[in-house]
């Protein structure tokens, strides 16, 4: 039995390269040595946006922005796992 979902996809993901930008503010209580370890920062802020609000966290503002681009925009490495992805799914 076909879901309702799953006929919308295609056969065969068709692979691309995007550009991704991501925009997050959000408040958030947080021990200020933690902050100051500028190693884990982002982790942790990201680790801490994941879980969503609550009572420590809130968002303020969130954009996502996302274009695909052509493979000779990147780096050779890139473009080699692209190919190799593509021939795998063959």
């Amino acid at each position: 039995m076909e879901s309702t979902f799953s006929k919308y996809l295609p056969e065969e993901p068709e692979l691309g390269i995007y550009d991704c930008e991501i925009s997050l503010k959000f408040r958030l209580i947080e021990d200020k040595s933690v902050l100051r370890d500028r190693d884990r920062l982002l982790e942790l802020l990201l680790e801490a946006f994941s879980y969503g609000a609550d009572e420590y966290l809130e968002t303020v503002d969130t954009s996502v922005n996302i274009r695909e681009i052509p493979a000779t925009a990147t780096s050779p490495q890139m473009r080699r796992q692209l190919i190799r992805l593509r021939n795998s799914r063959q």
